[in-house]
């Protein structure tokens, strides 16, 4: 598996059974960047049939996580992996998780692409932009970690997740704002403060891939640990 940066066993099989678990993972992960990616375009367009297309694309994303688990099982089962290969099985489990799970929060951005929103509440969706660009930038970098197990790349994503907390706070202080000013536009409002939380969600569960990757090449849970001490995981500091 030098393509995936995990090395070589000493079971041929065993290899070719990783490998192929890992690009299930890779594809599985490239569908949900393309569904976030649709959703943010059909909001920003307000193309309903695109959002429909995105909605029915998360069919095929669950599919991929019901198959890439039960490949992992019958690894388990089969190849009774120990050290770093169970530490691989074990963060692909949770990274396919957490991607159903992003697959879920897409759904949500896609029922507001859905909505009609007036000439003079379209400012409400402009406003999603610039959040749902950094989550999107977040995923792509954490896919691209996660395949080559670099927890460097990963650790940065991780910090990352820092400032889309930022802009998720100050988008729903300004909605709040908007909502205040304006209490006909309270159900739109929502609508949009839903696909907001949605959006930075999805940061979290990025977030999360990234501790997968860092416990998979340091051995070590980095979930609860100060940022000095994953600080210092990262860099191999004991």
């Amino acid at each position: 598996m030098d393509k995936l940066n995990l090395g070589k066993h000493i079971s041929g099989k065993f290899n070719e059974e990783l490998e192929s678990v890992m690009s299930k993972v890779l594809a599985m992960g490239g569908l949900v960047e393309k569904q976030l990616m649709d959703a943010l375009e059909a909001i920003q367009k307000s193309d309903q049939e695109l959002a429909e297309r995105v909605l029915k694309s998360d069919r095929k994303i669950n599919e991929l996580e019901l198959e890439i688990d039960q490949a992992c099982t019958r690894i388990i089962a089969k190849r009774q992996p120990t050290a770093s290969d169970l530490r691989l099985v074990l963060s692909i489990l949770k990274a396919i998780s957490d991607l159903e799970r992003m697959g879920d929060e897409v759904e949500r951005l896609a029922h507001v692409a859905q909505e009609s929103f007036s000439k003079d509440q379209e400012h409400l969706l402009v406003s999603l932009e610039n959040l749902g660009q950094l989550v999107l930038v977040m995923l792509r970098q954490v896919l691209d970690a996660f395949a080559r197990m670099d927890e460097e790349a990963a650790y940065s994503v991780h910090q990352q997740d820092a400032s889309a907390d930022r802009q998720y706070e100050a988008l729903t202080r300004q909605l709040m704002t908007y909502m205040m000013e304006d209490s006909r536009s309270i159900p739109k409002i929502m609508d949009v403060l839903w696909a907001a939380r949605s959006l930075e969600r999805i940061g979290d569960r990025c977030q999360n891939i990234a501790e997968y990757i860092i416990f998979f090449v340091r051995g070590k849970d980095v979930r609860h640990m100060s940022p000095a001490s994953m600080e210092n995981t990262v860099k191999g500091i004991r």
